[in-house]
Formats: C-alpha cells, sequence, structure tokens
C-alpha cells in the first residue's frame, strides 16, 4: 500500500465517509446488511488472521473503515446493538475452531503409542512447563521491543527458573520411558489455535509459536469474543429492566384511580392494626405491672372493686341517661320538625282556597256589572233622546214663530206656556 493510500485510509479512519462530500461512498451505510458488523467492532477473524497460516482471506460483506468512524459517532447518540451479530460470527468461528482441535485430538490418539495413566500426567506436565516458557519468551521479547529493558530482564529471570522445572520433569518422563519410546517425538494439539506442539521442541521454537501471529490472534479473538458476551449480556439485562420498568408505569397509570382507594383503605387498615397492637402492648404492659403488684394490692382489692363497680355504675347510669335525652331531644325536633311542616301545608291549603274563592266570586261579579253597565248605558240613551226630542221641539216653535208671527203673545209668554206643558 502506497503512503497516499494509507493517508487516505487514515481519513477514512477520523472523519468517515463523508470528509470529501463523495456521494457515491455514501450509498452504503454502516447499518446495511452487506456491511461487516464484525469489521465495524474490530474483531473480524479475516482481519485478525490475515497473513497467517490459516488465512481466510478476504470477507465476503463489505469492510471500510470510513463505515466504522461512521458507526462510532452514531453509537454516541443511539446504540444500534451490532454486538448480538458480531458474537454469532465469532462464536461460529470459535466453535469451528474447536471442531478441529478435536479431531486433531482424535488423530494424534489413534497415531501415536498408548502409555500409562503416569507417564500420560508426566508428559502433560513437561507440555505446560514448554508452554509457559514460550509464552514468557515472547513477553521478553515485547517488552524488548517496546524498550522496557528492566522488566524483560526480571522475565527471563522466570524463564530459567522454569527451564529448571522443565529439566527435572524431563528426567522424571526419560526415567518412566523405555529409551526406544523416549527417542520418539510426541506432540500435543495447542489449546488456543489447534497447532501441534513437540514434547522436545528448543525455547526458540517455543518462543515463534507463543508469540506469533496465529497463536495471538486467536487469544485476541477469544478474548474479543468473552468481552461482547459480558457485553451482551449486560445491555440484555438492562434493557429487560427498562421493559419492566414501563409495563409497571402502564399498569400504575392504568391502576391509579383503583389503586388511590385501595391505599386510602390499606392505610386505614394498616393505622386500625397499629393503633390495636399498641393498645395490645399497652395491655400486656398493664397486666404485667399488676401481676408485679397484686401481693400488695390483694388486701384492698375488695374496696378497690366496689368503688370500680360504683364508678363504672355512674358512669353507665350516666351514659344511659345521656342517651335517653339524646333519644328525647331527638324526638322533639323531629315532632317540631312535623309540626312546622304541617303548619306550612295548611297555611298553603288556606292560600290555595283563598284564591279559588276569590276566583269564583270574581267569575259571580262579571255577569252582573255587565247588566248594570248595560242598564246605564240604556238610560244615558234614552235621556239623550229626550234631549234631543227637545230641542228639536224648540227649534219647530222658533221657526213657527219665525214664520207666522206671535198672534199678539210676547216670547217669554210663549216660553212659559211651554214650560208649563213641560211641567
Amino acid at each position: 500500500m502506497s503512503a497516499q493510500a494509507q493517508m487516505r485510509a487514515l481519513l477514512d479512519q477520523l472523519m468517515g465517509t463523508s470528509r470529501d462530500g463523495d456521494e457515491t461512498r455514501q450509498r452504503v451505510k454502516y447499518s446495511d446488511e452487506r456491511v461487516c458488523k464484525s469489521h465495524l467492532l474490530d474483531c473480524c477473524p479475516h482481519d485478525i488472521l490475515a497473513g497467517t497460516r490459516m488465512d481466510l482471506g478476504e470477507c465476503t460483506k463489505v469492510h471500510d473503515l470510513a463505515l466504522r468512524a461512521d458507526y462510532e459517532i452514531a453509537s454516541k447518540e443511539r446504540d444500534p446493538f451490532f454486538e448480538l451479530d458480531a458474537m454469532d460470527h465469532l462464536e461460529s468461528f470459535i466453535h469451528e475452531c474447536d471442531r478441529r482441535t478435536d479431531l486433531a485430538k482424535k488423530r494424534l490418539a489413534e497415531t501415536q503409542e498408548e502409555i500409562s495413566a503416569e507417564v500420560s500426567i508426566k508428559a502433560e506436565r513437561v507440555h505446560e512447563l514448554n508452554e509457559e516458557i514460550g509464552k514468557l519468551l515472547a513477553k521478553a521479547e515485547q517488552l524488548g521491543a517496546e524498550g522496557n529493558v528492566d522488566e524483560a530482564q526480571t522475565v527471563l529471570m522466570e524463564v530459567e527458573v522454569v527451564r529448571t522445572l522443565k529439566r527435572d520433569a524431563e528426567e522424571e518422563y526419560r526415567n518412566s520411558m523405555p529409551a526406544s519410546s523416549f527417542q520418539q517425538q510426541k506432540l500435543r494439539v495447542c489449546e488456543v489455535c489447534s497447532a501441534y506442539l513437540g514434547l522436545h521442541d528448543n525455547d526458540r521454537r517455543l518462543a515463534d509459536h507463543f508469540g506469533g501471529k496465529l497463536h495471538l490472534g486467536f487469544i485476541q479473538i477469544r478474548e474479543k469474543l468473552e468481552n461482547l458476551q459480558k457485553a451482551v449480556a449486560q445491555k440484555q439485562e438492562r434493557r429487560n429492566q427498562e421493559r419492566l420498568k414501563r409495563k409497571e408505569r402502564e399498569e400504575r397509570g392504568g391502576r391509579r384511580s383503583k389503586s388511590g382507594s385501595r391505599d386510602h383503605r390499606r392505610s386505614r387498615s394498616r393505622d386500625r392494626r397499629r393503633r390495636r397492637s399498641r393498645s395490645t402492648s399497652r395491655d400486656r404492659k398493664r397486666t404485667r405491672s399488676r401481676s408485679r403488684d397484686r401481693h400488695r394490692r390483694h388486701r384492698s382489692r375488695s374496696s378497690s372493686r366496689s368503688r370500680s363497680h360504683r364508678r363504672n355504675s355512674r358512669e353507665r347510669s350516666s351514659k344511659h341517661k345521656s342517651s335517653r335525652e339524646k333519644s328525647s331531644r331527638e324526638e322533639s325536633s323531629r315532632e317540631k320538625s312535623s309540626r312546622e311542616k304541617s303548619s306550612r301545608e295548611k297555611s298553603s291549603r288556606e292560600k290555595s282556597s283563598r284564591e279559588e274563592s276569590s276566583r269564583q266570586k270574581s267569575s259571580r261579579e262579571e255577569p252582573s256589572k255587565e247588566k248594570s253597565s248595560k242598564e246605564k248605558s240604556s238610560k244615558e240613551k234614552s235621556v239623550r233622546a229626550k234631549s234631543r226630542e227637545k230641542s228639536k221641539e224648540k227649534e219647530n216653535i222658533i221657526s213657527e214663530i219665525n214664520d207666522e208671527g206671535t198672534n199678539g203673545k210676547s216670547y217669554e209668554a210663549m216660553c212659559e206656556e211651554m214650560a208649563a206643558d213641560e211641567s
């Protein structure tokens, strides 16, 4: 890879797909099914085991550092929960590796000579010490490469101690085996990467294996799988708790109206129980104190009983008297209310009867009033007619006087004659 390609990949990893406005790269998003979720979480076996004896080649899904950067930015706001997909991927891969390890163990058991249980234990001890030496040498080389010389020296001192233990274990194993069979190479399968290890391998061979990229890659994959399993378990537990809380809130909201009355009743019942318990505890204390002082009050028991009996009888009589007074008051109030009610009803009845009588009277007086008014109007009409007749007669007389003359009579005499006639 050229320097320019390395810089481009570094920018993609830091800034994501939209670093230079390239729309063609944004067509595939990190949430697409074609994108490898293990690559987004930096645990894809195709990337970890690249360039080793067990190189898996290119992954069938999309690997892009820019998409990983997009995922890291988006996961700060909302968790897409890709750990589950990555865990399933790694579990299937580790399961296949463990299956190959079991097959290699069966193949070795079929090809190698069978040995006793005691000898197999000694051989297993030699293998364990070889493995420990290889791990310590690989650790010392790593510390030396990082510049931690003092720590690397202490690790090499531990290696020397383990080598002495290995020599003793090999001596025991050699003494328990015949010379012909001891010279044969006893192989063992590595539990981590399923590679073959020899019983008589030197330190350089062991260091190369345990410090190699294949063995360390399998360790990294197994550690990633353990971390993913823990993270998935924690997130699932958190989600389950959130669901339970949500359900509880919904149930509380739905039963709030009912629970209010129930809580009130429960609180009242609790208060009653507390009062009863307090009263019972007080009674117990009283009974205890009475039992202690019983021998002292033995002489005055009869007098105290008589006093208490009198007091109780007085209280009962006073209670009975108060109850009778209360009942008499209630009866008097009831009678008073009934009397008031009856008086109200009586007054209302009288009022209604008066109204009815006034109505009847008015209905009777109306025709007599009409009759009197008619008679009055007829009298007025007759008086008006008589006055009209008189006026007409006067006019006729005046006209006759004017036409014929007075015949030797004066006007005053004529008037007197008319007055006499009228009278």
